[in-house]
């Protein structure tokens, strides 16, 4: 469910589900979009009157939104189909009205405000959830204390609970449900009632909770006061949504652009559309398996290999004998070649952590993981077969200094599809299918979707001790600003609504996973 900001006015909502996988998503964002799911096509409704109000009435409209080329593009395709041939005139086999790719990847580089700017999905009329009455901006909405204030589940509950339930009805057999909550503002407390009651409602279907944010939730406050609030957010906001599922991955980098996971990327940090496009591609890959159909034990396969459900990737990261239910990301985009043993130390190399406030370096015999490699080329620049990538992975493991205790891996021939809308954010010596060339292209030094039609993917999920400081840092906020004797942030968080025994609880809850993946805790707890 894609919850998204309309400044001012609302704030909305998307759900999604295959036959047997729902994903929820809870976001920020402005968009076009009809709260009935369609662009543009719906007459706006007068508003009821109020009974008990007997004066004039003046009503104040925002002008819609105009749309911009890319959605006139898919408006005048979708009128070419549905109108017969011969009764076409003009519109694009007009040369002077035809909107060209060029201008359309132009426009959308350079353009995008809002993730409606560029979907080209038509969703469901129960996909979306309208919330009303919120009349702020998305720097306003920026705290858990923020949004509990603004939404009551007691009133609006119901109504969002009977949207989720209907496409669950829809499911054949529900293996799990993907949440995806962007936590750094009002949201993410949302979130958490929405996460309560689908734990009440759904007691045995595991959740996968990915909480994503962009490079600008880490702007540097101008107060004290403000680097409280966000300190208390962070750590609260971890410490609930992370008791409301069972296993939770952090995703979005301080400074993506200057990360090593875009080392053969050109990403600008103040714009959201490259970054959620990176962030996009590697959920895709690291959920791949989900949507593979499921193979015998003695079936062959030369497509894909190591289909698993939600519950399997719950079960293999968190409850491995150690209880730990924060998952690393790891993407590799592209990946890279699959021949040679220069391959089998660069394909471990490259995958670099999307997963912030990680260590590096960190040998951790207990660490699991379940990589994921989709489209890799191997001999002779084809597609690499399924055994040939199989190979490649475990001599790689066999080469590395540190290796897990245990890695999945799941293996499919198809690349990443790179559509129209896909931003201009690889680098010239990314090929049109994706592979590395030798040379640059000359020419731009940027390439997107017209020049780049599909690229090779690798991703990881891992549970390993290098997710401590991140750890760390929001239980020792959480006990400086929320918990000691005398703290700077009490009074704040219990504006929020929290007493001080809750926030103790969320401390020693975290102290747990800590002593988990502490080894050095571990040791003085096995002395004692």
């Amino acid at each position: 469910m894609d919850v998204l900001y309309r400044s001012g006015e609302t704030q909305q909502g998307t759900l999604t589900y295959s036959p047997r996988l729902v994903s929820v998503d809870f976001q920020g964002s402005l968009g076009s979009m009809s709260s009935r799911g369609s662009f543009y096509n719906e007459a706006t409704s007068a508003p009821p009157d109020v009974v008990t109000w007997t004066g004039n009435v003046s009503t104040h409209a925002a002008e819609p939104r105009r749309r911009n080329l890319f959605l006139q593009r898919l408006n005048e395709e979708e009128q070419e189909n549905s109108t017969p041939v011969n009764n076409i005139s003009g519109g694009r086999n007009d040369p002077q009205r035809e909107i060209h790719d060029e201008d359309i990847v132009d426009y959308l580089d350079n353009g995008v405000e809002y993730w409606t700017d560029f979907s080209k999905v038509h969703y469901h009329p129960q996909s979306l959830y309208e919330l009303g009455g919120l009349w702020m901006d998305s720097q306003q909405f920026d705290s858990y204390g923020v949004g509990r204030d603004a939404f009551s589940w007691d009133l609006r509950g119901e109504e969002i609970s009977e949207r989720l339930r209907f496409f669950v009805e829809e499911c054949d057999h529900i293996q799990g449900i993907q949440f995806i909550v962007d936590d750094s503002g009002g949201f993410s407390s949302v979130a958490a009632d929405f996460l309560e009651n689908i734990a009440d409602e759904y007691r045995n279907t595991p959740v996968l909770l990915y909480a994503v944010r962009d490079p600008g939730s880490y702007a540097i406050h101008k107060s004290q006061k403000q680097a409280i609030s966000k300190n208390l957010h962070d750590a609260i906001s971890f410490s609930r949504l992370s008791s409301l599922c069972k296993l939770i991955v952090p995703i979005g980098l301080p400074s993506l652009s200057r990360s090593k996971a875009s080392a053969l990327l050109c990403i600008e940090d103040q714009k959201p559309y490259h970054c959620s496009a990176v962030y996009a591609a590697a959920l895709h890959s690291i959920s791949l398996p989900f949507r593979m159909e499921a193979l015998g034990p003695s079936a062959d396969s030369r497509n894909v290999l190591g289909a698993f459900d939600v519950n399997s990737i719950v079960q293999m990261l968190s409850g491995q004998g150690r209880k730990n239910m924060v998952a690393i990301m790891d993407v590799a985009m592209p990946a890279p070649f699959m021949i040679g043993r220069q391959a089998e130390q660069s394909l471990l190399r490259n995958l670099q952590p999307l997963t912030p406030e990680i260590a590096e370096d960190v040998e951790d015999l207990q660490a699991v993981e379940s990589m994921t490699i989709h489209g890799a080329f191997g001999t002779g620049g084809h597609r690499a077969p399924i055994s040939e990538v199989k190979d490649m992975v475990h001599a790689a493991y066999e080469n590395a200094i540190t290796r897990p205790k245990f890695c999945n891996l799941s293996v499919a021939l198809c690349p990443l599809p790179i559509p129209l809308p896909f931003p201009k954010i690889f680098r010239s010596v990314v090929g049109q299918h994706g592979e590395l060339l030798g040379t640059p292209v000359n020419g731009s030094p940027l390439r997107g979707s017209l020049d780049v039609h599909s690229i090779p993917m690798a991703g990881r999920l891992r549970s390993s001790s290098a997710v401590l400081p991140f750890l760390e840092n929001r239980l020792g906020n959480l006990r400086k600003f929320g918990t000691q004797q005398g703290a700077v942030g009490a009074e704040l968080v219990r504006r929020w609504g929290f007493e001080k025994d809750e926030l103790e609880d969320m401390g020693e809850t975290l102290s747990t996973v800590v002593r988990e993946l502490d080894p050095h805790l571990q040791v003085s707890s096995d002395s004692d």
